[in-house]
């Protein structure tokens, strides 16, 4: 009786331990579903689920789009996928190297993975990195998270996965290697982190200019529905439209600032239109997009203004 009690007081405490993600698949067509990351920043409340994942149910597996921010999230998300469908979760694919993209990896080590070559070397370079980070910030979510790279490298127009095919569009400007997928069976655009849907763009390791001329390519794509690395689905061009839109506003208010010899706290107390403001995220985002891109920016225009 009391080695019962103390397994049952066992199961009790591993459970306390583990974070609830509490993640429902929200379907977007007969095959394919996507979790919906909150619209936040890391923190140990939302356990690093800031980021969308998605997945595509074939004839005989399941093709997964990023593997979220712990490995605990991507073993409750193969739990969830299993209310779905019981076939395998056979195909990785990571868009890129945030860590809220691929820190789930470790869940799936046994499968592959696919990535470009530079989000491969990225990952395997800084994904212990990341790690540490995010255990200061998250904490109890990122137990048992370990690097996983990505062991198949993507460089071809389409991929064919168990006869599926998706084509693979190759993207920079969020980072130096964003990877877009297009379904053309189901007409679903998987674009990551080249768009935020009503929520403030993060501009850690992003190229504005590439960025722009990214989402004008994307805009082109006559997709029936985007889902975006971060906010809701969406049924029309709007979100790309919206997005070009603050880039082009931080972008001017860079060079703008600059050239008037503004500083950082002055550009960001010029007044910012209600459409931009609106944003999720904006006040934390566009302060550290400043922050983050004035030297850059100063580096380049200043000389330009003062000759």
């Amino acid at each position: 009786m009391k080695n019962l009690f103390f397994i049952v007081l066992s199961i009790n405490l591993l459970f306390a331990n583990s974070f609830d993600y509490k993640l429902k698949p929200i379907k977007l067509s007969d095959n394919s579903y996507y979790f919906y990351g909150k619209e936040e920043y890391f923190s140990e409340k939302n356990g690093g689920n800031i980021a969308n994942t998605a997945f595509i149910i074939t004839k005989n597996s399941v093709i997964l789009i990023d593997t979220g921010s712990s490995k605990e999230y991507a073993e409750q998300l193969k739990e969830a996928i299993k209310k779905i469908t019981n076939k395998p979760i056979k195909y990785v694919i990571n868009t890129h190297h945030h860590p809220d993209h691929f820190l789930g990896n470790n869940a799936f080590k046994d499968n592959k993975i696919y990535a470009s070559k530079f989000t491969q070397n990225e990952i395997s370079q800084n994904g212990d990195l990341y790690i540490m980070n995010l255990v200061n910030i998250v904490q109890k979510a990122m137990q048992g998270t370990k690097m996983e790279a990505p062991n198949v490298i993507l460089n071809t127009k389409t991929i064919d996965l168990d006869g599926y095919k998706l084509d693979v569009l190759y993207f920079d400007g969020h980072t130096s290697s964003d990877i877009v997928l297009f379904d053309r069976k189901t007409n679903i655009l998987y674009t990551s982190d080249l768009i935020f849907n009503k929520r403030a763009l993060a501009t850690p390791h992003a190229n504005i200019k590439k960025w722009i001329s990214s989402l004008k390519k994307l805009k082109k794509i006559n997709y029936s529905i985007l889902v975006p690395g971060h906010g809701k689905a969406s049924k029309s061009k709007e979100p790309i439209k919206e997005n070009i839109a603050y880039l082009e506003f931080l972008e001017n208010s860079l060079i703008n600032g600059v050239k008037n010899g503004l500083d950082i706290f002055e550009i960001l107390s010029k007044p910012v239109p209600n459409n931009i403001k609106e944003f999720s995220m904006f006040e934390e985002e566009y302060e550290r997009s400043i922050i983050n891109l004035y030297p850059k920016y100063e580096q380049k225009y200043y000389s330009i203004s003062n000759h």
